[in-house]
């Protein structure tokens, strides 16, 4: 997502794991986007992904990876990626990769450093392994932290419509 001053857009991209461009890009607007509440981050980002996810057919996803984290705490409790799969009906699995740890979450994710990168992302899985998901994540397309097709996604919700 990139909010924008009236609207917030949406990209997607459909790729298999180990290409280098995306299979398609999918590109959203939402202009009754909520407004950010300390907490409750997913509220205004879960309508925006439900918005690309409907363009796809289900069936044809083997999962859906969100920037972010599938739990907040080690309990369980659900991050962006928990309310997603919640959404879908747990039809698909949801993988969580993100740049930043939470302190209570440190059971529900994976440290997965990538090329060269002294940092590492954070992968959290639900419907899915939670080390088979991160194995996936470390073998992305790229030699940097960021994959490839994360890279390609990220310069695409910044260009100007």
């Amino acid at each position: 997502m990139h909010y924008k001053k009236d609207y917030a857009k949406s990209v997607g991209v459909l790729f298999n794991w180990d290409d280098d461009t995306p299979t398609e890009v999918i590109i959203t607007k939402r202009h009754d986007v909520a407004e950010y509440v300390p907490g409750e981050f997913y509220k205004r980002e879960m309508p925006c992904v439900l918005d690309l996810i409907e363009k796809v057919a289900l069936e044809k996803l083997d999962a859906v990876l969100v920037d972010g984290h599938v739990y907040i705490d080690n309990a369980f409790g659900h991050g962006l990626g928990g309310y997603v799969y919640e959404a879908l009906n747990r039809a698909v699995p949801v993988i969580g990769v993100a740049k930043r740890a939470f302190h209570a979450n440190d059971k529900t994710n994976r440290a997965v450093l990538r090329g060269n990168s002294k940092n590492p992302l954070y992968v959290s899985a639900i419907g899915a392994d939670l080390d088979t998901a991160a194995q996936a994540v470390k073998n992305m397309h790229g030699d940097f932290r960021m994959p490839t097709l994360l890279q390609v996604l990220d310069t695409e919700t910044k260009k100007d419509d």
